[in-house]
């Protein structure tokens, strides 16, 4: 008898058509990518404002243009003015970054809209994003840990 692999992709039954028309609706009201956000920017698009969570050094080097710092998502009172009619759009470092995610959290629970930008800076460096910033293109791609 031959032995037939389990399939790791039917293991698991897909969502009817209907649930999964919900989910992925859904999502979008949590999400955006690089490439919604570039074409938003290129077009003079207003409404929502980038927010890089990223620690303040990061963000001197290099950030999404027109962007404001705001590490962690935290409030203090030297933080920028965030406007409740705006959607804030967050990012970090990248996809495996949990940043952003956090930083939406904190500021829904305080009455925020938020969505996080899949992909980060990584991907938006990625596929050709301009950049402000003291280094722009030449600072680091990844976080390294600031000196002592």
């Amino acid at each position: 008898m031959k032995f037939k692999p389990r399939s790791q992709v039917l293991g698991t039954p897909a969502a009817a058509p209907e649930e999964a028309a919900h989910y992925f609706l859904a999502k979008g009201r949590y999400e955006t990518d690089v490439a919604d956000v570039a074409v938003d920017l290129r077009e003079g698009i207003t409404g929502f404002t980038l927010v890089d969570v990223r620690d303040a050094r990061s963000y001197e080097e290099a950030h999404l243009p027109g962007a404001v710092s705001l590490p962690s998502g935290q409030q203090h009172p030297s933080a920028p003015a965030l406007s409740r009619e705006n959607l804030l759009v967050l990012y970090c470092w990248g996809p495996t970054c949990n940043g952003a995610a956090k930083a939406a959290a904190r500021l829904a629970a305080q009455g925020y809209r938020v969505k996080e930008m899949l992909g980060g800076m990584e991907y938006w460096r990625k596929e050709g994003g301009q950049l402000e910033g003291t280094l722009g293109d030449q600072a680091s791609m990844y976080w390294t840990l600031p000196p002592r």
